[in-house]
């Protein structure tokens, strides 16, 4: 028979840190607590399998479950010496969610469950604390409501307000034993108005009721979101851990916290947390009152004034503080820890690996390698590629002047400006239509994810420094100024106040995540600064990785930016894109617009000294490194007008009458330009556009002392025969150069791999082309049938049904495409043995891709200059992985 519950503490430990799959983050995690002796509750896990079971079965469980949960709950009984249910001394279990991968905030927690009408006398008996007993009564009936009866919360919540209100009080610690009963009669009667039937007394019913619930959330919205952003597996489904309670809201000597060993948003060697006294751990999370600090060198820093733990429970402290370095060094990583104490004694609910910023991953990396706690190679393996993005885009100019409206806590670094909107759906929308937004709410919570995700900034008027939006902006990179206390927001009339100012649904504000400030209007930034930890990071990886990095660019800006990041080269330069600016489009439109050879020719000369001194500032920032330069691509009526305004205006510039550019657009016009009359087409119907821009090439290289190494890119290829005659063309233009200027230099000729055909004839290809270049964007769209441009209406449900596992434009599809380019590597190959095999569609900055292109055994990936230290990162892990 398949087990499915295993217990953990009072001496006991089913399992360990090594059964994440089958026992979750947290469940393995609670385990391996216990069994290196740290104070765990005792509790049991429900395996992951059965959230499949759950699912398969409709939302029900086998009997076997049933039996085993029993267990489980006799082994707490046995460890605590209650019993679930006794009206006397009742047992109180939390029941919460526990997933492969950590997904904080985004599934469903239950805590003080056992508790009714008798079960809560005998609690308030045993403490001795009636009001704390009625509090933690109340707590389960609100969260029960709204997590496993799906009940209105917002309607509860009102109920607790208006009690306060009518009593005077300002917060719930105001609330008294008899205000709480009474506030329980109004949950209870709220629960029969909204479910037509009264709060579940059976404890038993209870349970189940939620770990069906938690079981429940793997598929909520917000659960969903989350897998997709962070490429987490719906098969792996959620465990589900059900735990004795301690509680951290009996009084004074009780607390509450979270806690990282290390700073997650700086990395520095030094404790990070907050703690509440006398209150449960939903408190700190959900913004209700605001934290206080956990260290006093912390308190002392922002000038707090109540007692940070250091000071309030120095004994409990300093057992805690042991826990950590325990911890840490027993899991060598960062740890991110929860705790309660109830009563002065300290118990431990959690530890994982700690989300971080990209600064403090890099900062924990090194300092832990540094400190030997790590090897580089693990340092190395530790960094998420993608998450350098967030340290390689601009900050705000230290200079500029600052409207300072209002100041929160810096919860997540970085800096970014944007249109306020004050709900996640309308961020979503406004951010589609190409709006920088910034998300503004009194306090985030999970159903915001998709709008957090879409916004540039996050900015909370409540919440401390491991708030949910702090938290979930740290992960995904994005600014986030949280716990800016002093501003009123007005969600529903689309207004935010402060200090006599207000700022409407539209008006632009910067938040500067490093420093808690909130401007109005927009800031200017600076570029960042790429030293330090960073640098010795690169250093490491550059030394184990085996792929090249070059950088897509063409532009002197973009190649000094990519020779910043790191770039050994240029494995993409788009000539096209030299064209459409405003002294140049005229010739290119009057070579269109020629009627005969002669025509098209007197136009490329005017583009001629344009394209040479392009190539000329490119080779000298590459300053001898290979450049691949890909001849003219898209078809030519993209370089017509399409607007009936536009015609005159080009047709007096070009020289011609409106009605025949009207009819050369329309003969120019395509049904399917992507595979109509472009790249090599172009240069086979007009050898002479490819003449002049390889002629560019060479004179611009023969006149550098540091001669580059220029790449000849000839673009959609599909048969030899097409690379045949134009590598004649360029080769001609070559001499032609060399004979007149006396010198010079060494170049390939090759092609773009980006039609099957082209895979599939790549040996007969490779006879004539030196070098291949995979155009993974248009090899995907020629593979798959799919039209990047359109994809975007329904790719998204491909990959939530599961039809690619990922959109195929952002990680390359290695089982279609990626044998494409497996078949073309390998009889190229065969061909020409040291024939230089690359890809250079945006594929060359995904992490996943590059793994796959380190596999095959390419020669570079190409990625744009901001991806190009990801694509390093990337390309050291994968040698790595593959050793």
């Amino acid at each position: 028979m398949t087990q499915y519950v295993y217990r953990f503490g009072g001496g006991v430990s089913d399992g360990g840190k090594g059964d994440k799959n089958l026992l979750g983050g947290k469940g393995a995690n609670l385990a391996e607590m216990a069994s290196i002796g740290l104070p765990v509750p005792p509790g049991f896990t429900i395996g992951t399998p059965m959230c499949a079971v759950y699912y398969d079965e409709g939302g029900a469980f086998p009997d076997s479950l049933k039996a085993e949960v029993a267990n489980g709950i006799a082994h707490i009984e046995a460890v605590t010496g209650k019993r679930f249910g006794d009206a006397a001394d009742p047992l109180l279990v939390s029941v919460r969610s526990g997933a492969r991968a950590s997904m904080p905030g985004m599934m469903d927690t239950v805590l003080n469950l056992g508790l009714n009408d008798q079960t809560v006398v005998g609690l308030a008996t045993t403490s001795g604390d009636e009001r704390f007993a009625w509090d933690s009564y109340r707590r389960f009936i609100q969260m029960y409501s709204d997590v496993v009866l799906e009940l209105d919360h917002g309607a509860f919540e009102e109920a607790l307000e208006i009690a306060k209100e009518d009593k005077g009080y300002f917060l719930d610690t105001d609330m008294t034993a008899t205000d709480w009963k009474a506030l329980v009669e109004k949950y209870k009667a709220l629960v029969v108005e909204q479910w037509d039937k009264p709060f579940p007394q059976d404890v038993h019913d209870q349970l189940w009721g939620a770990v069906g619930a938690v079981f429940g959330s793997w598929q909520s919205e917000r659960a969903k979101v989350y897998r997709r952003l962070n490429d987490i597996p719906s098969e792996w489904g959620t465990a589900v851990n059900v735990q004795a309670m301690v509680f951290g809201n009996m009084g004074d000597t009780s607390a509450t916290g979270v806690a990282f060993t290390r700073d997650p948003s700086k990395g520095d060697n030094a404790y990070y947390g907050e703690f509440l006294i006398n209150a449960q751990g939903e408190d700190v999370v959900a913004g209700i009152r605001t934290p206080q600090y956990l260290t006093l060198a912390a308190r002392e820093a922002a000038n707090a004034k109540p007692l940070s733990m250091e000071e309030a429970l120095p004994e409990v402290y300093r057992e805690l503080a042991g826990v950590f370095d325990t911890l840490e060094k027993h899991y060598r990583d960062m740890q991110d820890i929860e705790f309660t104490v109830e009563r002065g004694k300290l118990w431990m609910l959690q530890t994982r690996s700690g989300k971080r910023t990209a600064k403090a991953a890099l900062k924990i990396a090194v300092d832990m390698a540094e400190e030997g706690l790590i090897t580089r190679e693990e340092a190395i393996a530790r960094v998420e590629p993608q998450a350098l993005d967030q340290l390689l885009h601009p900050t705000l100019d230290p200079k500029a002047a600052r409207d300072v409206l209002t100041r929160g806590l810096p919860a997540s670094p970085g800096a970014a400006s944007g249109k306020v909107v004050f709900d996640a759906d309308t961020a979503e929308k406004r951010a589609a239509a190409g709006d920088a937004v910034i998300l503004v709410r009194t306090e985030t919570s999970p159903e915001d994810i998709h709008g957090m995700h879409a916004a540039r900034g996050i900015l909370t008027a409540r919440g401390g420094m491991t708030s949910h939006a702090a938290v979930v902006a740290r992960g995904m990179g994005r600014p986030c100024v949280s716990g800016a206390g002093s501003l009123s927001i007005d969600a529903k009339a689309k207004v935010m106040r402060c200090a006599g100012r207000e700022v409407n649904e539209g008006d632009v504000i910067t938040i500067d995540g490093a420093s808690g400030e909130v401007m109005i209007g927009e800031v200017p930034t600076v570029q960042p600064e790429l030293a330090g930890d960073f640098g010795t990071l690169m250093e490491w990886a550059d030394g184990v990785r085996r792929l090249k990095v070059r950088a897509n660019a063409e532009t002197p800006l973009d190649a000094k930016t990519a020779r910043e990041f790191g770039a050994e080269g240029i494995g993409l330069c788009r000539t096209e894109h030299m064209f459409f600016d405003a002294a140049r489009i005229t010739a290119v439109r009057q070579m269109i617009l020629a009627e005969d050879e002669k025509g098209r020719r007197a136009a490329l000369d005017k583009l001629l000294p344009e394209q040479r001194s392009d190539f000329v500032e490119i080779f000298e920032v590459m300053a001898g490194l290979p450049v691949t330069i890909r001849l003219l691509d898209p078809p030519l009526h993209e370089f017509l007008p399409h607007e009936e305004a536009e015609f005159a205006e080009v047709a007096a510039a070009a020289g011609v009458e409106v009605d025949y550019l009207k009819r050369r657009a329309a003969e120019l016009h395509e049904f399917n330009p992507m595979l109509g009359h472009r790249g090599c087409r172009l240069g086979v119907t007009y050898p002479e556009i490819y003449e002049m821009q390889a002629r560019a090439i060479f004179e611009a290289a023969v006149s550098l002392a540091d001669a580059p190494i220029p790449e000849v890119m000839i673009p959609l290829v599909a048969t030899k025969r097409e690379l045949d005659l134009m590598k004649a063309v360029v080769d001609k233009a070559a001499e032609a150069v060399f004979a007149e200027t006396g010198k010079r230099v060494d170049y390939l000729v090759g092609t773009m791999i980006e039609l099957p055909r082209a895979a599939l004839r790549a040996g007969e290809i490779a006879e004539v082309g030196e070098f291949f270049s995979f155009g993974t964007n248009d090899l995907t769209q020629t593979a798959l049938g799919v039209s990047r441009d359109d994809a975007a209406r329904f790719l998204q449900t491909y990959v939530e049904q599961g039809i690619y596992a990922k959109d195929p434009f952002v990680s390359l599809d290695v089982e279609g495409v990626g044998e494409l380019i497996e078949i073309a590597a390998e009889r190229g190959r065969k061909t020409r043995p040291d024939i230089k095999l690359g890809i250079c569609g945006e594929h060359g900055g995904d992490p996943a891709s590059i793994a796959f292109c380190e596999k095959v055994g390419l020669d570079y990936v190409s990625a744009s200059p901001y991806r190009v230290p990801i694509a390093r990162l990337a390309a050291a892990q994968a040698a790595l992985a593959k050793a």
